[in-house]
């Protein structure tokens, strides 16, 4: 193993290292470090926003480091607050096993597998008894606690913080000193939890824990951070169309971040980019599609990125049809037919769903209200809606399908 390491390393796609320095002396060292990543599996799926952090994870890895990645089975069912204004259900030992389960296959996708360590937290909290947390609890102050900003605002607030809630810096700390983690990872929103994990190692008489803390990645919608809830997320285990397609959504001032975060473009090619932007020089579609095609790269094969370009040509950009469009027989969403005049009443919400172009009602009645909806190119402004079997349905620039109905068939549930 070298003690060189690249600049980059602690510089790009990094928000802050605590404490720089000694985390400079660690690498030099030429030691192997233990590098922790936890996860909560209430939360099963990765998208993008997740792996700013795991790209960084793969870099130490190949500097020959070990990456730890905690399973948090006990943490999970207390749910941690971070950004939250509510608490969260807790989860049983089944839902945190198959959640655990998808989120590694896709954690793998990133990470190097071979130089992961998994541990969950039930091989020392499982033999916790109610001593132990009570010791744990005595070293920190409600005080301190209430310092974390989400709980500060919430108590300010008049919103209720259960004593679990409390606990989870708590664990996540202690799992820090349970497997000697010399490096925690986490983003932004972590600092405070990643700090008592240091505190608490000092106090068991171990080395603190450096923190390396990576940027939330704005989500599509260019507003807000990304997320599943907000529906602003591109998914690591999305096909390779939807994630091109996804890519190419974002605001044009976004192009250079996740240039940044994303890829391994070298920096002065980066440089070069942003004067060009800065310039308009360039146009931001043809770099928006050189950043598409990276990420469906990365997460599927250049032969997927390809055919997922060309298709974003033909449909989105010349607007053409697509060639295999999916034919879908409905009946649920049937109100009405007219075998006579060949027109049938649906109910277009329900219409989505049957299609499997949305996963609920409610979710089509919002892109109906947000005119993302086409039937044979009109937009559809109501939730009844006539149309003629054959008819192409199309839900925003990407998702389309052909309507098949069985005119003698009559109407359904609607």
């Amino acid at each position: 193993m070298t003690a060189r390491f690249p600049d980059s390393l602690l510089k790009r796609g990094v928000a802050e290292v605590i404490i720089e320095q000694e985390m400079v002396k660690l690498l030099e060292s030429g030691r192997p470090l233990r590098l922790k990543q936890g996860f909560d599996p209430s939360r099963p799926d990765i998208h993008l926003g997740h792996v700013v952090g795991l790209r960084k994870l793969r870099q130490f890895q190949e500097l020959g480091h070990q990456v730890i990645l905690i399973v948090g089975d006990w943490t999970a069912q207390i749910g941690d607050p971070s950004g939250q204004s509510v608490t969260r259900p807790m989860l049983t030992a089944e839902e945190v096993r198959q959640n655990a389960e998808t989120y590694m296959q896709q954690f793998f996708k990133v990470v190097d597998k071979s130089r992961t360590e998994v541990r969950l937290q039930s091989e020392w909290f499982g033999q916790f008894t109610l001593a132990d947390i009570i010791k744990l609890t005595s070293k920190f102050t409600v005080a301190q606690f209430l310092a974390r900003e989400d709980f500060a605002k919430r108590y300010a607030g008049g919103q209720p913080i259960a004593i679990t809630e409390l606990l989870y810096p708590l664990l996540q700390a202690y799992d820090s000193v349970a497997i000697q983690a010399d490096v925690e990872f986490g983003g932004v929103d972590q600092k405070f939890n990643c700090l008592v994990g240091r505190e608490l190692q000092a106090m068991m008489g171990q080395r603190q824990q450096q923190v390396f803390l990576v940027p939330l990645l704005v989500g599509t919608d260019g507003v807000q951070k990304m997320s599943k809830s907000l529906g602003n997320y591109i998914g690591v285990d999305e096909p390779p169309y939807d994630m091109y397609g996804k890519v190419m959504s974002i605001p044009d001032d976004l192009i250079m971040l996740y240039f940044e975060l994303l890829t391994d473009v070298p920096d002065e090619e980066l440089a070069d980019m942003k004067q060009q932007m800065e310039e308009q020089s360039v146009n931001p579609m043809n770099l928006k599609k050189r950043l598409a095609f990276d990420i469906v790269t990365q997460f599927h094969s250049r032969d997927e990125a390809r055919k997922a370009e060309e298709r974003f040509a033909r449909e989105v950009q010349r607007k053409e049809l697509p060639a295999d469009m999916p034919e879908r027989k409905i009946k649920m969403a049937i109100k009405a037919t007219d075998p006579k005049k060949g027109i049938v009443v649906v109910s277009v919400p329900l219409l989505l769903v049957e299609t499997s172009l949305v996963g609920s009602a409610g979710e089509g009645r919002r892109l109906i209200a947000q005119g993302a909806v086409e039937i044979d190119g009109e937009r559809v402004t109501e939730n009844d809606w006539k149309l003629a079997p054959g008819a192409v349905l199309r839900v925003g620039k990407r998702r389309f399908c052909r309507i098949m109905v069985d005119m003698n068939a009559g109407s359904g549930k609607g």
